[in-house]
């Protein structure tokens, strides 16, 4: 402060008052250079360099190091050199003898050339960008990796955000469908980076070819697709701000749902209350500026999109078809036949020409098997040697009752009763298992034990009516011979009282 006060003196003497430069330096008490440059500069100007810094050790490598940092644009950012490999190499290689500061300063000053600089964007209402983002969270008490879509709308700073176990293809399609029923409307463009779920090759020419599923959603909701440049986020750098917002102020501190679905919930609930945010530069909220996208943006169409992968597998001798690494059974008629499986979120549903054979909960877990029992119960019928290795039945929880029925019908009749418990299990194929379960005691309490007594009771308690079964076809059960009745016994029972 002194030294600007000290300037501003010198200035004065000399400039208004007349002082002479020589008078100006003996009563101040300075050198009369440092007047001249006071008189030069209002302020004090720092140091000046006048010629260029001669480095006698490092300047005949300079062309070496330029040449690497050069080389190493061309190579992934994690195997490029550091200032220390530099230094090594310049001395191994070509006899350097400084040390490792000047190089690690001329890489430095090097490298801050070298950075790229960017232009301030202006965006027009109506168009949007799109990324996938990570983070940790606890689904149903279990701490996973999560993969979260935000869709982003630049213009207002609106934004969408849903969750998913993976980043996968059903999650980028789901994903759109749902930011689109959130938005209320198709942006009339969507910013990407590169990925393989949108981009099946970048060809010559810069143009993408189009994976199949993603023309299929672009065609269905006819918005224009635009990509970035290969490894180039900043070209979707809203959107890329806006996965670490989101990261930061929506799952900070991880966030704990019994499911995805309430998960995605919050998330929802959290985009709905930033549009009364205000942002820094603007003097509306962002769900004011929103007026203005929601303007451009074009209408929903009457149906939304079916957002699946869908492939077409063909049935192992198992009866079982693959998807994303996980079996999924199929009834056993199926077998070896080729079908398609349409991988939702949440759901695998498989069918044949057009009929849907199999529907089954999605698995994310890695080389599952998920097994529907009723799938393989026709083929167990025929196979009953198979029935207590079944590996689609260990796992399946039936009523107490079941297993009561199935003992007395092995007691009974041996390995036939093996076949009809096969039978009544397959009743499971079109009842519900509470009307078979109520049955199956019905025909206990009656000892009735077969196949055909419970289907009848089962039926009767569908149709509301009496039962009536036939009770010859149940030899075991214990038989009970009612007389007639005849006037002589009731005359013999007078006589004995009078008596």
């Amino acid at each position: 402060m002194k030294q600007v006060e000290l300037y501003g003196r010198v200035r004065h003497a000399v400039l208004v008052d007349g002082m002479s430069r020589r008078e100006a330096a003996r009563v101040f008490g300075i050198d009369t250079r440092t007047v001249a440059k006071m008189l030069e500069y209002s302020v004090p100007p720092g140091y000046r360099r006048k010629k260029p810094v001669h480095r006698p050790k490092l300047d005949a490598f300079t062309g070496i190091i330029d040449q690497i940092l050069e080389a190493d644009k061309l190579v992934h950012k994690k195997q490029r050199h550091t200032s220390k490999r530099v230094f090594e190499r310049l001395r191994d290689e070509y006899g350097f003898e400084g040390g490792i500061t000047i190089v690690s300063d001329y890489i430095c000053a090097a490298r801050r050339r070298q950075r790229e600089m960017f232009v301030p964007l202006f965006h027009p209402p109506g168009h949007a960008q799109a990324d996938f983002g990570e983070a940790f969270a606890f689904i149903g008490g279990v701490e996973r990796k999560i993969h979260f879509l935000v869709v982003d709308l630049p213009h207002s700073d609106a934004c969408f955000v849903k969750a998913y176990p993976g980043e996968t293809t059903e999650a980028f399609c789901d994903g759109h469908v749902a930011a689109f029923e959130f938005f209320g409307s198709v942006p009339i463009s969507i910013l990407y980076d590169n990925t393989k779920i949108a981009v099946a090759r970048i060809l010559g020419d810069g143009k993408r070819k189009q994976t199949r599923v993603f023309s299929e959603l672009v065609s269905h909701y006819l918005f224009k697709d635009r990509f970035g440049r290969p490894g180039k986020g900043n070209d979707k750098g809203k959107v890329a701000g806006m996965v670490g917002y989101t990261r930061r102020n929506f799952m900070v501190p991880k966030p704990r749902f019994a499911s995805f679905d309430d998960l995605n919930e919050h998330l929802a609930e959290q985009c709905r209350k930033r549009m009364d945010d205000k942002l820094r530069g603007h003097s509306k909220t962002i769900g004011e500026r929103f007026v203005a996208d929601a303007a451009q943006l074009q209408p929903l169409p009457a149906v939304a999109y079916d957002a699946c992968d869908k492939q077409s597998v063909r049935v192992s001798s198992l009866s079982l078809v693959r998807y994303r690494g996980n079996d999924y059974s199929v009834p056993t008629s199926y077998g070896h036949s080729q079908v398609l499986v349409r991988g939702y979120v949440h759901e695998v549903v498989i069918a044949c020409g057009a009929e849907v054979i199999a529907r089954h909960l999605r698995s994310w877990e890695k080389e599952d098997y998920i097994y529907d029992p009723l799938h393989y119960l026709a083929l167990i019928e025929q196979k009953t040697n198979a029935l207590d290795q079944a590996a689609p039945l260990a796992d399946w929880a039936l009523p107490e009752a079941f297993v009561t029925l199935r003992r007395l019908l092995e007691v009974r009749m041996g390995k036939k009763g093996k076949r009809e418990f096969v039978q009544i299990l397959r009743l499971l194929e079109t009842f519900q298992v509470d009307d078979v379960e109520a049955g199956i005691k019905s025909a206990l309490e009656r000892g009735t034990i077969g196949f055909d007594a419970v289907k009848h009771l089962v039926l009767c308690r569908i149709e509301r009516r009496p039962p009536r079964l036939d009770m010859t076809v149940y030899p075991y059960l214990p038989k009970a011979y009612v007389a007639a009745t005849s006037p002589t016994d009731y005359m013999a029972l007078l006589s004995s009282s009078r008596s």
